[in-house]
């Protein structure tokens, strides 16, 4: 991985060489790029749900049982307005000790959470 400072000094030499357009195409598909890998996957969300979180909460209307009647149900939480996205999100990165051991990256806590915020109608 090259530092700031030798990205920018190529980028110098392809707008001298290329000209100021090559630089410019280069910056926007960056930023596109960036904002594409920021945006959360609800759909992914679901997946990840059925595949961690079902077995104690229900999750899905497709989803054939809950393990507990006594747990919020992810349409409760996405009701619930104390419960936003972010901070779905901020306790998913550090969730209640009885929740299972699960190592979530910031993509799928984006997802999950974007999937809980999504069942709010």
């Amino acid at each position: 991985m090259i530092g700031f400072s030798s990205w920018f000094g190529m980028m110098l030499q392809m707008a001298t060489k290329r000209g100021a357009c090559a630089v410019s195409a280069v910056c926007l598909s960056i930023v596109i790029g960036a904002g594409q890998a920021k945006a959360a996957d609800a759909y992914a969300g679901k997946t990840l749900a059925l595949q961690w979180c079902s077995s104690c909460h229900l999750v899905a209307e497709d989803q054939p049982t809950a393990k507990s009647a006594s747990l919020p149900s992810f349409y409760d939480m996405a009701q619930d307005p104390d419960w936003s996205q972010k901070k779905l999100a901020t306790f998913l990165a550090n969730p209640h000790p009885v929740m299972p051991n699960m190592t979530l990256g910031n993509t799928e806590i984006a997802n999950l959470s974007a999937y809980i915020s999504s069942l709010n109608p």
